[in-house]
């Protein structure tokens, strides 16, 4: 990606949080939505905001329905406040990597609690007793 792309895709995560913070009043934007990263194509003209909603699943689906209908006024309200030649169109998806993170990290403590559970496994010191006392030196 190209910096300019760069810079872009974080103007318009700054001004889309702005937006979503002090602007848009659904009802159904009640829970903690965070904008975890914005990819712009390379002739600017679409743009897929990945968001993060804390919540159960129908919480997640309900705030991004709501972001959805907003999203021609968002893009209005960009138009006027970044001085670009094309405004992307946005198109919101459901960013799951922190879902996923801590999916992992469960299992990682699970496997962990586990192991603790079980006694050690004796290895036996056949590995030092073999090389103390050889015959042949």
């Amino acid at each position: 990606m190209s910096r300019r792309i760069d810079r872009i895709n974080d103007l318009l995560r700054d001004e889309i949080s702005l937006l979503l913070s002090r602007q848009i009043k659904d009802p159904r934007l009640t829970g903690v939505i965070s904008i975890t990263s914005v990819n712009t194509s390379n002739d600017l003209r679409n743009a897929e905001v990945l968001l993060s909603v804390m919540g159960d699943e129908d919480a997640r689906r309900t705030a991004l329905d709501g972001i959805q209908s907003a999203a021609s006024y968002l893009r209005r309200e960009l138009r006027d406040r970044i001085s670009l030649r094309y405004t992307p169109f946005l198109k919101f998806t459901l960013d799951d990597t922190l879902e996923q993170a801590a999916h992992i990290l469960q299992i990682m403590d699970d496997i962990r609690d586990e192991q603790a559970q079980q006694p050690p496994v004796d290895g036996g010191d056949q590995s030092n007793s073999h090389s103390a006392s050889n015959p042949c030196d």
